[in-house]
């Protein structure tokens, strides 16, 4: 007796799934940090991951090793999904209580940090994965201790920007604009890009000093020849897809899935072959 024809698709089926299962790719990440204002991660990747100039980034790289700044791009939380409070406690927010960025948390005067005044002020996020989402910026209030580890209630509640940001960044940029109240010294701006197609969230802490505070760096955000020579060492993706795959993924995989269907027939007509053989 032959198998039926619901038989037959079914093994096919079968044989085919446990491939597809393999084969489909995995969702792609989205990736970056606030240039302007320079985020604590990117100032000391500028600096350079093997010999830092400042004393806060040779620590960080004798506590933690080069990989936080080679992966300055990953400061996330992969299932946020908007519970920021919930998920970093006090203390914990600059790495997103990773521990792998935990000295991005510390409290120190000597992160570099750029100079700002009241009033309106251009935000420049470079994005290596693009995604829609929000972004959202908070600033510290006033008479916040910067040799303390930055907390939730050390934050105005009131951001000083938000923006809606693309699925693409064709020029590898999110720019946007806020507006920052009057202040003194040296303060923090925290950011929150979480995702709408995606729980994933990334955070970055920027340090700023106002206009009559004396910044112990000018920080420098990372060139576009520094993100390039430092390629092969990042565990991260630095592709500026807009989708859920890679434009090489979109195109090899009709083709393998093709690949994977007629292999799958095969065996199902092989099965099929043996059951007759044994009928």
């Amino acid at each position: 007796m032959s198998l039926s024809k619901t038989t037959r698709t079914a093994a096919a089926a079968a044989a085919v799934a446990p491939l597809l299962i393999v084969l489909t790719p995995a969702q792609a990440s989205a990736h970056g940090t606030m240039y302007g204002p320079v985020s604590r991660v990117a100032a000391c990747y500028a600096e350079g991951p093997e010999h830092p100039d400042t004393q806060v980034c040779k620590d960080l790289v004798a506590t933690s090793g080069t990989q936080p700044l080679y992966d300055w791009n990953e400061v996330n939380i992969a299932n946020a999904n908007g519970q920021h409070r919930q998920l970093i406690p006090d203390g914990k927010l600059c790495s997103a209580n990773r521990e792998k960025y935990k000295a991005l948390d510390w409290g120190r005067t000597d992160w570099a940090a750029t100079p700002v005044s009241a009033g309106p002020l251009h935000f420049r996020y470079r994005v290596t994965a693009a995604h829609p989402g929000t972004m959202t910026v908070y600033i510290t209030k006033e008479g916040y201790d910067p040799t303390k580890p930055l907390k939730w209630s050390d934050l105005e509640q009131t951001p000083v920007a938000v923006a809606n940001v693309a699925r693409t960044a064709p020029t590898g940029w999110y720019e946007f604009d806020g507006n920052l109240p009057q202040r003194t010294g040296r303060h923090i701006l925290y950011k929150i890009w979480q995702r709408n197609d995606s729980p994933e969230a990334f955070y970055s802490c920027s340090d700023v000093t106002y206009s009559g505070a004396r910044a112990a760096s000018v920080p420098k955000a990372p060139t576009e020849q520094q993100i390039e020579a430092g390629l092969s060492k990042s565990t991260v993706s630095h592709h500026g897809h807009g989708g859920d795959t890679t434009a090489q993924e979109r195109n090899v995989l009709p083709q393998t899935l093709a690949s994977v269907a007629a292999a799958g027939i095969t065996a199902a007509c092989f099965l099929t072959t043996r059951r007759r053989r044994a009928s």
